[in-house]
């Protein structure tokens, strides 16, 4: 209760006063000194995104969903309102629009990432039968698939003849992330798919697949994975930087899997939660970055 009324009265009139008090002393904004106190990465974007929103001023608070060639302009606007001196401090233009462009980029990432989730595999489109058989002959290269609709779609962890009921979830995502995965690392890909068809230790490499993409799409609309993408991308992520960091989930799942040997597949929720937790854990350093490093003794 005690900490309710002080974020209150932090928020509400301290803050105002205490950004007020130190550009006094210093002759700098809170923009500023964050941008000139912090190196470039998460540590200075988050900071920089909370002054923004947390701004009397309209014109910041609207400046975090700008679109992508309106960011300059912000920051041009933002310059003026706050009266700085360009002559004073000639980093701080580029420093605050690389902070907009990983703050704006974030959400835009959301954004497209919920489109692709959304799109439902749809068996009658040539672009996503294509894709689905590209994932096949990458897992599975020395192994001809016999008919579109058969029980070797098995063999790589789907659940029934026709992986398009497997895809409900998580849609054309789910399905986008398997492909990127083994398309660029496809030796680790297929090392997974090895691991997943282990007799005692083995899993629906599909289905797990889906899964993580849930996670991963639950991570980013959270927004717990913007220390990861503001640490690892110098302004906008992409989706390629999704899928990346859907590729890191997959190994290491696959790593944390094995090394927990649970007893049977009927304990996947409760090892999934248990990774899921690590990670997010992982998630709560500031200078965390999730990157696929593939061990080379596997």
């Amino acid at each position: 209760m005690l900490g309710c009324i002080f974020q209150y009265f932090y928020t509400s009139f301290l803050r105002f006063w205490l950004k007020w008090l130190l550009r006094q002393l210093t002759g700098k904004c809170e923009l500023q000194r964050i941008c000139t106190g912090y190196k470039a990465a998460a540590g200075r974007t988050a900071r920089a995104e909370y002054s923004l929103e947390s701004s009397k001023s309209k014109l910041l608070r609207a400046s975090v969903t700008a679109e992508e060639d309106a960011v300059e302009d912000y920051v041009e606007k933002i310059i003026k309102e706050k009266n700085v001196k360009e002559q004073k401090d000639p980093t701080f233009k580029k420093k605050l629009s690389i902070c907009l462009l990983q703050i704006t980029g974030y959400k835009n990432l959301y954004q497209c990432v919920e489109e692709l989730r959304k799109e439902v595999f749809d068996c009658e489109k040539e672009e996503h039968e294509n894709m689905l058989l590209k994932l096949w002959d990458l897992l599975m290269p020395s192994t001809k698939l016999e008919s579109r609709v058969t029980k070797q779609w098995g063999d790589i962890g789907f659940q029934g003849d026709d992986p398009k009921t497997d895809f409900r979830g998580m849609g054309m995502l789910g399905l986008t992330n398997l492909v990127f995965f083994s398309e660029n690392y496809t030796e680790a890909s297929r090392q997974v798919l090895s691991h997943a068809n282990h007799p005692k230790l083995g899993y629906s490499y599909a289905i797990v697949g889906i899964n993580l993409t849930e996670m991963a799409y639950s991570l980013l609309k959270s927004g717990a994975l913007k220390p990861h993408f503001y640490n690892c991308v110098e302004g906008r992520p992409q989706m390629k930087d999704f899928h990346q960091l859907y590729c890191y989930l997959a190994y290491e799942f696959n790593k944390f899997w094995i090394q927990e040997e649970p007893e049977s597949i009927m304990e996947f929720n409760l090892y999934r939660e248990k990774f899921h937790e690590k990670v997010k854990r992982l998630l709560l350093d500031p200078d965390v970055t999730l990157i696929l490093k593939v061990d080379s003794t596997n």
